[in-house]
Formats: C-alpha cells, sequence, structure tokens
C-alpha cells in the first residue's frame, strides 16, 4: 500500500484501476486522518491526510479497493460557543459514504462530550467510539449504466406512498430472507399487487441510511419511518437482503419494466445527530461550523427550523454541493425517477427567509439531470414563514394540506364548506394558477404516513397514541376525523356500513380531482393502527401492512381498482390545464351545480348549511385522438339524510349512465333521463356518463 498526493475532486471515496482516491472537506479542521479497516471492523491502519487545497483534505492510496472500509478522524478547536466540536478520538461517517458495514450500537462514546455531564461545553470525552459505529464502504460505480424509467407526465402519475418494510415483512408468499428489503419489493408477487390496482408511481419512505433517536432507543423503540437520514448518498442497511447496495438499483429496474416509476422521500433538512447535546456521527466532527446553521449570538446553539434539533446549513456551497451530488447519483447510478422534500421550505430559506430563488431551487433549475425529474416539496417547516404552499418554483409539485383538510370537513359535514371543496377539486388554482402553473403543481391527498390512515379518520375522533411513551401528547391534535358514533373498533354494522362509505367517498374525490392523486398504502383494504396518528417509532404490526385485510375488504379493494381505472379511462381527470367556463364547444368545461340541477349562483355558494353539491366535467373525454365529446357528472350528498338531485339540463345529452357510486342502500340503476330525479342516500356519492350529441 502506497499513498499519494491524490486530487480533491471528487469528494468521497473514489475507485481507480490501482487504488482509491479520498476527498473530505472541512474548513476548520487542523489535521484529518483516514482509518482503515477489514472486513471484521478491525482497525489496521492510519494514515495522515496532509494535502488541504481549498479545505478539501485528499490523498490516494494505491493497493485497495472496491469493499474497503474507512473513516475519519478529524482534529481541530473543541469550542462549542464558537461553533467547533472536533474530537479526534470519534470516527466519522464519510458524508459520500455509498455503503455502510457492520451495525450502528448506542453508546456513550459517540458524544464528543461526557454525555453525563449535561454540559457539552464543559467536559470532553476521549473515548474512542470506532468499536460501536458503522464503517464507510468504498464502492465502484464506473460501469453502472443509467437507468431509463417511463417518463411519463407527473399529471398521469397515481401516486402510492409506501414504506419498505411495512409493506413487505408480512407478506405471506415472499421468502423469509426478503422481506422487509428492497429485493421483497422488487418480488413479482407485489408488482402484480401494485399494477392490478392501478399504480404507476410509488412513493417510498426515506431509504437513505438513517439511525433512532437516543431518546427512542432509551425506551426501546426505533425510528420506523426513517426521517432521521445520516448517510445521503447510502441504501439503509436494514433494507438489504444482503451486502450489495445495487440490490436497490436492481428493485428500480423491475419496477422500471412493469412501468411504475420510483420517487423517494428524501431528508436533507437536518441529520441524525440532534441538538447541541446530541451525538457526534459525521458532520458535527468534520465541520459543525459549515454543515449547520447555528445559532449568531452563541454558536452552541442550533437553529432548528426542522423541529429534530439541528438544521443543515444549505446555503453553504459544500453542504449544497453533497446535496446536489447525492441528488445526482440517485438517479443516474440508483435510477430513480424524482423526490419528495421533506420541510422543504428548510432547502429554500436564505438568512432572510424563504426564497423561490434560493440558491438550492436554482441549483436544482439549471441542473441538467435534476430539472428532468419529478420534484415533489412539503412546503413547510415549523420555522420563521415556514409555510409556503404554493410559493415554489414552475418546474415543482407541493404537497396540498388545504386539500386534504378540505376533504375531511367537507365528508365529515362541516358547514359553509362548498367553495373551498370547489376551489380544492378543481386543483387548487387559486394556489397555483397565477404563477403560470398547472393542476400537476397540486399532490392532492387525503391522508399519509404522518397521521391517520383513511379507516381511522372515519374511525376515530381523537388520536390515541400512547405507546408513543409520550402521553398522546405527540401527533396532529387537529384531525378533522369522525367516529361515527363509537370511537375505535364497532360491531355496529349500521356505523360500519357508514364508515366504508365514507372511505369510498373520500378515496372518490381524492382520484377523480384535477391535480396528482397520492394514495396511501394499505387505505385500499382498510389499514388501521388503532387510532395512533403519529406512529413514526412504531416497527411492528401496528404500521406493517396486514395482507390478511385484503381478503377482509374486497369490496373497498375493488372499489378502489375501479376508481383508478375511471381516471386512466379519460384524460380529461387529469388535464395539463387548468379548466373553467369554455368560450366554445371544443375546450373542456367544469361546471357546478346545486343537488337541483339550478348552476351555482353567489347565493347558492353561501349557503353555510348546504351539504351538497354536482359538478360535471366535459371536453374530448378519450384523449386528443377521439372525435365525440363527453361528460362525467358527479353527484355528492355529505349531508346526514337522504337528498334529492337532479340532472342539470344539458340539451346534447340524451341519457346517463351510472359508473360508480358508493351507496350502499341499493343498487342504482344503469340508465337515468336527463330530467329524473332520484334520491341520493346519505354520506354518499354517484358518478355519471354521457356522450355530447353534437347537432
Amino acid at each position: 500500500m502506497q499513498c499519494f498526493a491524490g486530487n480533491p475532486y471528487p469528494l468521497g471515496a473514489t475507485v481507480h484501476e490501482d487504488g482509491v482516491n479520498f476527498a473530505l472537506f472541512s474548513a476548520n479542521a487542523s489535521q484529518v486522518v483516514l482509518c482503515l479497516f477489514d472486513s471484521s471492523g478491525r482497525e489496521t491502519d492510519r494514515i495522515c491526510i496532509k494535502q488541504s487545497n481549498r479545505h478539501i483534505w485528499h490523498i490516494y492510496v494505491k493497493g485497495i479497493g472496491a469493499g474497503q472500509r474507512y473513516g475519519f478522524r478529524v482534529d481541530g478547536p473543541y469550542q462549542p460557543h464558537l461553533g467547533h466540536r472536533f474530537n479526534v478520538n470519534k470516527l466519522l461517517l464519510d458524508p459520500y459514504t455509498k455503503a455502510l458495514s457492520g451495525k450502528f450500537i448506542p453508546h456513550d462514546s459517540h458524544y464528543a462530550y461526557d454525555a453525563g455531564s449535561k454540559d457539552e461545553d464543559l467536559s470532553f470525552d476521549n473515548r474512542d467510539n470506532a468499536a460501536y459505529m458503522p464503517k464507510s464502504v468504498v464502492v465502484d460505480t464506473r460501469h453502472v449504466k443509467q437507468a431509463k424509467g417511463p417518463m411519463r407526465p407527473i399529471s398521469d402519475n397515481i401516486i402510492y406512498e409506501m414504506h419498505v418494510k411495512g409493506f413487505t415483512i408480512q407478506h405471506p408468499q415472499l421468502d423469509d430472507d426478503i422481506k422487509g428489503t428492497f429485493a421483497g419489493l422488487a418480488d413479482d408477487n407485489i408488482i402484480t399487487y401494485l399494477k392490478d390496482l392501478g399504480i404507476n408511481s410509488v412513493e417510498l419512505l426515506p431509504v437513505q441510511a438513517f439511525f433512532d433517536e437516543p431518546f427512542l432507543q432509551a425506551k426501546n423503540l426505533s425510528n420506523y419511518w426513517g426521517y432521521n437520514s445520516m448517510c445521503f448518498l447510502a441504501p439503509h442497511p436494514g433494507y438489504l437482503a444482503g451486502d450489495d447496495i445495487f440490490e436497490f438499483r436492481a428493485m428500480v429496474d423491475k419496477f422500471h419494466q412493469a412501468g411504475i416509476e420510483v420517487i423517494l422521500d428524501v431528508v436533507y433538512n437536518h441529520s441524525a445527530e440532534g441538538n447541541h447535546l446530541g451525538p457526534t456521527y459525521c458532520f458535527r466532527g468534520i465541520d459543525n461550523a459549515s454543515y449547520y446553521r447555528l445559532h449568531p449570538n452563541d454558536q452552541r446553539f442550533y437553529i432548528n427550523d426542522t423541529g429534530c434539533g439541528n438544521t443543515l446549513n444549505i446555503t453553504h456551497p459544500r453542504v449544497l454541493q453533497l446535496v446536489m451530488d447525492s441528488l445526482r447519483y440517485w438517479v443516474q447510478v440508483m435510477g430513480v425517477d424524482g423526490f419528495r422534500f421533506d420541510l422543504a421550505s428548510c432547502l429554500g430559506r436564505e438568512s432572510y427567509g424563504f426564497d423561490r430563488g434560493s440558491g438550492f431551487l436554482d441549483a436544482v433549475a439549471q441542473d441538467p439531470v435534476l430539472c428532468q425529474i419529478k420534484l415533489i416539496a412539503e412546503p413547510w417547516d415549523i420555522g420563521p414563514g415556514g409555510y409556503q404552499l404554493g410559493n415554489f418554483p414552475q418546474e415543482w409539485s407541493e404537497w396540498n394540506d388545504r386539500y386534504r383538510d378540505t376533504m375531511r370537513r367537507f365528508w365529515r359535514g362541516d358547514g359553509g364548506m362548498l367553495a373551498e371543496f370547489a376551489r380544492r377539486f378543481h386543483g387548487s388554482g387559486d394556489l397555483f394558477e397565477h404563477s403560470g402553473r398547472s393542476p400537476s403543481a397540486t399532490i392532492n391527498f387525503i391522508t399519509s404516513h404522518d397521521g391517520f390512515t383513511l379507516n381511522d379518520l372515519v374511525s376515530y375522533n381523537e388520536r390515541h397514541n400512547d405507546i408513543n411513551g409520550e402521553n398522546s401528547r405527540d401527533g396532529h391534535q387537529e384531525n378533522f376525523s369522525y367516529n361515527h358514533g363509537v370511537e375505535g373498533q364497532t360491531d355496529d354494522k349500521t356505523i360500519n356500513a357508514l364508515r366504508l362509505r365514507q372511505q369510498k367517498n373520500l378515496l372518490t374525490t381524492l382520484i377523480l380531482a384535477q391535480g396528482v392523486p397520492m394514495l396511501l398504502a394499505g387505505d385500499e383494504v382498510g389499514h388501521s393502527q388503532q387510532g395512533n396518528n403519529n406512529a413514526y417509532c412504531q416497527d411492528n404490526a401496528l404500521s406493517w401492512r396486514d395482507w390478511s385485510a385484503e381478503e377482509n375488504n374486497n369490496d373497498l379493494s375493488d372499489y378502489c381498482k375501479k376508481l383508478i381505472a375511471l381516471r386512466h379511462r379519460y384524460p380529461l381527470l387529469r388535464h395539463p390545464h387548468f379548466i373553467h367556463q369554455p368560450e366554445s364547444s371544443k375546450e373542456p368545461g367544469l361546471f357546478w351545480f346545486s343537488r337541483q340541477g339550478e348552476v351555482m349562483s353567489k347565493s347558492l355558494w353561501s349557503e353555510s348549511q348546504t351539504r351538497t353539491l354536482s359538478l360535471m366535467l366535459t371536453g374530448f373525454l378519450q384523449g386528443d385522438s377521439s372525435t365525440e365529446q363527453q361528460a362525467l357528472l358527479l353527484m355528492l350528498n355529505a349531508d346526514d339524510s337522504p337528498n334529492t338531485f337532479c340532472f342539470p339540463e344539458v340539451a346534447e345529452i340524451r341519457r346517463w349512465n351510472c359508473v360508480l357510486h358508493t351507496q350502499d342502500m341499493h343498487s342504482p340503476d344503469e340508465e337515468y333521463s336527463p330530467k329524473q330525479c332520484f334520491e341520493l342516500q346519505d354520506k354518499s356519492l354517484m358518478v355519471f356518463h354521457a356522450h355530447l350529441i353534437r347537432t
């Protein structure tokens, strides 16, 4: 083994024919040591890196290659009040590591200070933590071919939010050795299920390597969701069936072959190192003052716009470079089709506040790789001015919580919701259209990983999070849910029938609304978390997909399949532009009516006690190749009582055909006269189709 100066670029460990180049950024370090380990985790060599070019420490080690385990020890001042937390006794992960070897073991030696003192500024811990830390692994990506995904417009996507482990761990047809892994997710049984459901895009909860928070470790709980990332280029080891990280790429390729896109939920707003009393794994020990946003008056403390203890300093050019390099890696090497950015307001925040022209957002916009993929923002954080729904650049889509809350309140029966319902169903044009964005800017969802499941939304008035160990103080307090008479599960057939109708109603307005629908995995079969609306630490059957539930909820599952098929069948349900009153018969139209079939007027919109509404879409429903105009009509009864509905007067329609309904009292007729009126059951809806006859 021989050592040479090497090169400062690219950062991380780069494999060459006869060795490996290592490059690590640290602006404030006084010394950087490269530590090499064998496959058992035993340290074999320590090499002092002497070359530093523009704050990048680099060295070329000849005689090693892919599979080499390594880490860094970084020395410098330990002055927390000035933002410096160097401790050369701590083995640190490479921010650019692409794989990890060995398990993370919680231990007090991970703290740079004496963890028992509770004052990190007055103590210094000399213990070596290497025995308890996973090691970075050198990975050779030189010969990986770039993946080719379906590349469909996001307006055509049906997004399915799922958890790698939770979705597969209990599947009865998977081999035990691949349950809970990327290989399990790539199994034909899983892909067939998704295709039969009509899903063409999966959004995976975080798969970048993450650690459990110390406070969860103390309670024998774990971070099940994974929103505690530590290594932005490495797949989470717990999701690998073996040691090969390209198991992830093989999964992506299988999804692409089935016409399904893969979107990753990514966390670049904070790291697993926590607040000023947290452990040292990577960034904190490499260059705390560069990687994190610190309070200007006392740099011992972190700015906490994330609620997770720290906030990454995305405005620093090297931190921004790390995020951009990570994103390109997951696209070009691992093959993913897009990203959903957790707490994305953090990424767009400059020193003066959120800016849609921030360094990060501009960097993404001009990047020749990232400008072509799906970009989805969670448009809020807890920092000042953190709620930014509707304010991201044109190429972005955004999670729309106003859609979520409106649909929940409308079907719960809240008063005064008609106008707000119409705005959200129309694609939230009031939030997005003014800046030239399309309906695909809104990611519509009723439920997500964070909050009640669909079943629990109609079964619980209150959150029941006691098993999380926080006395049910965690999780959303206002869920706009309703238990319909009994809190939790019941044998009452009338209540259960009503709850089933409500789940179908909510799914219908989700799938048929303008915008991009996102379905939470398991909602199509009525998965319940027993009222827990913050199951982030429940890595157990409470959160895992119950595959036996599919057999018990065929009615809901079949209905969901029909809904999704309807959206795929009619492109007008996913129109690329906002639909308004048409100026000619050739343009698509969206019309709103009262249950009596009258065109909605200002006075009708303002009736606070009215809980019924009808809407009609007209146009070339089969796409641009169709020469026949058609119409879809949706009648909604969110009232607690049955109501009589009449069809709107449309001269070009001779008959209406019922294509979907959520009633359980009786089966509606298949055909209806345009002049016909009929009773629609309480808390139910009907969907009709008709041909427009032009004379």
